[in-house]
């Protein structure tokens, strides 16, 4: 297998997590975003709108969105599991992952991209929305301190997912000025340290 990605970016390195939880082997081919290599028509051809990761397969096939190659990779490699065990568990997974995403991961990225100076001059870029996004993102925060009060990780008792999701997501929240802050929120705090202690972490 081979993943084209950027080693900075939040989306691709979920996948690195992943495959790192798995034990899986696989080529890397990087793909700098600083350097517009995402939009030349080479990599188009993997990947028509210009996003990473894309994981390719020694047949050619190419899968190019995050969670379905990950989705993939755990029908191949069921353990250890990390989508959830039963029905039940697989809905609290999949709820706390498009949490993880949406509440997290979008607002994240919409600071970085309409607020950092990397993106001048790339994109359009609403510095209002970006304010927006931030605040938005301080009530998740305190909302989701409120919830891991309950339990060690975002879906449950055990490492899945969804921390895979969140945890790429605030690491990346630090390029824009976005930090946990223990003396604030300890549930998120305590939790990020026991999912950054993970080998998989550095991935």
């Amino acid at each position: 297998m081979l993943l084209y990605h950027d080693t900075r970016a939040p989306n691709p390195r979920r996948v690195r997590v992943f495959l790192a939880e798995k034990a899986v082997a696989y080529d890397t081919i990087e793909v700098s975003i600083a350097a517009s290599a995402h939009l030349t028509a080479e990599f188009r051809k993997k990947n028509p709108i210009a996003l990473l990761p894309v994981l390719e397969l020694a047949d050619g096939k190419v899968l190019r969105e995050s969670m379905a190659i990950c989705r993939y990779i755990e029908e191949l490699h069921p353990e250890p599991n990390l989508f959830g065990a039963d029905a039940w568990e697989r809905a609290q997974v999949e709820m706390w992952n498009r949490h993880a995403e949406l509440e997290l991961l979008f607002p994240i990225a919409q600071v970085f991209r309409n607020t950092h100076a990397f993106w001048v001059g790339r994109i359009k870029q609403s510095a209002e929305f970006g304010t927006i996004m931030r605040e938005h993102l301080g009530e998740r925060l305190d909302w989701i301190e409120r919830e891991l009060g309950n339990r060690p990780f975002f879906a449950g008792d055990r490492f899945t997912i969804a921390d895979i999701t969140a945890m790429c997501a605030l690491d990346f929240g630090k390029v824009s000025d976005i930090r946990i802050k223990a003396e604030t929120h300890p549930n998120l705090a305590a939790w990020h340290q026991r999912v950054s202690g993970r080998p998989s972490s550095k991935a």
